[in-house]
């Protein structure tokens, strides 16, 4: 029996294949052991009105012991405009709560590059910042997230049932604030890896300006599949998922798992 499962981007006019993808992904369990997350390496197309203009890729995996890392990293040509980001967050997981420990941000391309490092000093209390000599100056929560754990502990939060979610954060730029979001419904959406059920989370904003929308797939244990972003009502980008695998060992019925295993 294999122990990786891999979801492929060539299944959307497969109907047949794509209900054995979510099959499989019902299967996946939250963890192998009580408390601990899955491991995987989750592949997105970038779009820009459905034209593909980049690709990104999610990371997540055990180091040791209740320490995990989740990355993000993104390349981006559009025009003569270029991007290449990789966010790192390393956090701890207990009782279904993710606490961050660093968070990273290496940013290249048109314009300056920039690079940019959060610590969180649970002990202190504080949080500092490569940006400064002094700590940032917020009131320390022990719910506060990075620009990227937060979105590791809204899938935890989706998994309780819960529809509205709120987390204190300390973005890149060095920002204390709080990110909103609401469960909005769940809708059957089409991506390269098949039609998907997901729940749809807004996340709410101080203003009608701004509008992002996350997609998560109960079946894929969670996983965020897509996500939009726009201004005033005109897309920014969209994020599609084209493919998924669990790094982690994992059983998954050989009939199953040999039609979606590669050759």
């Amino acid at each position: 029996m294999k122990n990786n499962s891999q979801y492929t981007a060539q299944t959307t006019h497969n109907k047949k294949l794509s209900a054995l993808l979510l099959c499989a992904g019902t299967l996946l369990p939250t963890s192998l052991f009580a408390g601990e997350l899955t491991q995987f390496e989750a592949n997105y197309d970038i779009l820009r009105k459905g034209e593909n203009h980049g690709q990104g890729i999610r990371t997540l995996k055990k180091l040791a012991d209740d320490n995990y890392q989740v990355s993000y990293h993104s390349d981006i040509e559009w025009m003569i405009f270029s991007d290449s980001r990789k966010e790192t967050s390393n956090f701890t997981f207990s009782n279904n709560k993710v606490s961050p420990v660093d968070y990273s941000m290496i940013r290249t391309g048109t314009g300056p590059d920039k690079e940019y490092t959060l610590a969180f000093n649970d002990a202190e209390k504080l949080v500092n910042s490569s940006e400064s000599k002094y700590p940032i100056e917020c009131q320390w929560s022990d719910e506060f997230q990075d620009s990227i754990s937060y979105q590791v502990q809204v899938r935890e939060d989706l998994k309780k049932g819960k529809t509205n979610l709120s987390y204190p954060l300390v973005d890149k730029k060095g920002n204390c604030r709080d990110y909103n979001f609401e469960v909005v419904g769940t809708e059957m959406i089409s991506l390269p890896i098949g039609n998907i059920e997901a729940i749809k989370v807004k996340r709410l904003y101080d203003n009608d300006k701004r509008q992002a929308l996350a997609w998560f797939a109960p079946e894929m244990n969670y996983m965020l599949v897509r996500m939009w972003k726009g201004e005033k009502g005109v897309e920014q980008f969209e994020v599609q998922m084209k493919s998924f695998t669990v790094t982690s060992p994992v059983a998954i019925p050989k009939d199953i798992n040999s039609k979606i295993a590669p050759e």
